[in-house]
């Protein structure tokens, strides 16, 4: 016996179809629809403008932590050295990859000294008075690069920049006492000679006097 049943896979096929088909609210009508809010472009700073750049690698970052007792990832990103335009001050900063938050942020001074660390070539530390989280902390800073020649060429740029710092704060002292001696000399040459008092009416009578008889 013949059964007018219609098969359940079927029924479904057909129901998948329908489902399938796009509604009318679905339809692309190929209009146009303006933004209800326009966004303006935003120039966006990162205060390294009016500096030039010295060097700049990627590397990874590490800061000991006293308490702990052990090294902690800061980030890996891109160190640069940038010189100042106008002040000729150079510092070190370090920028995460992705999110470019600050990793290190600090000058570099006469007085700093980078060392190979623990005999990794590609390895070195250094201490520094760090700003990179909005105030000044005294930090000990690991860097590691992906090569040795990339640690190599860090560590002779710094020390060039230290050099040339304490080369400049010779000068510098040299030209304050230089500033100092003419000032000193200049305010003794200048001081206005004394005068003579004007003489009375007897004393120039006396004088005429002394005249009168030393030419008879």
């Amino acid at each position: 016996m013949a059964t007018t049943t219609e098969p359940t896979t079927l029924r479904r096929e057909e129901e998948e179809d329908e489902d399938s088909k796009p509604s009318a609210e679905d339809e692309d009508t190929g209009a146009q629809v303006a933004p209800i809010v326009k966004l303006q472009e935003v120039a966006v700073t990162t205060g390294e403008e009016n500096e030039d750049v010295l060097l700049d690698l990627k590397s990874k970052l590490y800061r000991f932590d006293k308490e702990g007792n052990q090294w902690k990832e800061r980030g890996v990103g891109t160190v640069k050295l940038l010189k100042h335009k106008e002040s000729g001050k150079v510092r070190l900063v370090m920028r995460q990859n992705k999110t470019l938050k600050i990793c290190a942020n600090h000058l570099v001074l006469s007085t700093m000294t980078v060392q190979e660390h623990q005999g990794n070539d590609k390895s070195c530390v250094w201490h520094a008075a760090d700003f990179a989280d909005g105030e000044l902390k005294e930090e000990t800073f690991c860097i590691r690069f992906a090569s040795v020649e990339n640690c190599k060429a860090f560590k002779d740029k710094i020390e060039e920049i230290t050099e040339s710092q304490g080369e400049d704060s010779g000068e510098n002292q040299e030209a304050t006492a230089a500033a100092n001696l003419i000032e000193k000399l200049s305010v003794v040459g200048d001081k206005p000679e004394a005068k003579e008092a004007p003489l009375s009416s007897e004393e120039k009578r006396d004088d005429n006097e002394k005249l009168e008889k030393s030419t008879n």
